[in-house]
């Protein structure tokens, strides 16, 4: 009985998808987790299915949805719709990697997103695996720390997602200009290298 919209759910998904580019509106959708339960009610069992739905245009724009319902499709559907108007920008460095290293927790969960340099990929768990790919981010190192829930890494992931900066957007706060904190840091990391090679 519970399998029939498993499978349907899928077909629906796709279907989706293609809609949304087919309007011009390019994003794509990947589904973190499905959970049955069932109440007990006079005459039987009564079922209902809860999905968490991740949604992102792979270009720096990425929102998670929850959607609850007596079918899968409908489900899927829902999580989708919040996920879509819910979704976020996450500055990106080079378009593949974040800018800092960042921390982030919900609930009992807990999340380290490191940069990583060109060609390591992503190197995360499932649920904050599809939060990337959907993302656009292409190499990054990330680790859960405490609850394993997909509802609680999702969060939490998104949690330290949002607290990512540019240093564009740092040097407005601070009234510098980039060239000020970039050049900083580059001659800092320049006085560290003459006194490793004087020290050697």
């Amino acid at each position: 009985m519970a399998r029939e919209p498993r499978e349907g759910g899928g077909r629906g998904r796709d279907r989706d998808r293609d809609r949304d580019r087919e309007s011009g509106d390019e994003l794509i959708d990947k589904l973190v987790t499905i959970n049955r339960v069932a109440k007990v009610v006079k005459g039987g069992r009564r079922f209902a299915f809860a999905a968490l739905v991740v949604v992102g245009d792979q270009k720096g724009r990425v929102g998670y949805g929850a959607g609850k319902a007596r079918e899968v499709p409908e489900a899927i559907r829902k999580a989708t719709e919040r996920a879509k108007r819910g979704m976020i920008r996450v500055p990106m460095k080079e378009g593949r990697t974040l800018h800092h290293d960042v921390t982030g927790s919900y609930g009992a969960g807990s999340v380290v997103l490191r940069a990583a340099s060109a060609g390591t990929g992503i190197i995360a768990g499932g649920p904050m695996r599809a939060v990337f790919e959907s993302l656009g981010i292409g190499d990054v190192v990330a680790k859960s720390v405490g609850s394993r829930n997909p509802h609680n890494m999702v969060k939490a992931t998104f949690a330290a997602l949002a607290a990512c900066a540019s240093p564009r957007s740092v040097a407005n706060r601070r009234g510098k200009k980039v060239a000020d904190l970039l050049g900083r840091r580059d001659q800092h990391g320049a006085a560290t290298g003459e006194e490793a090679q004087a020290n050697g």
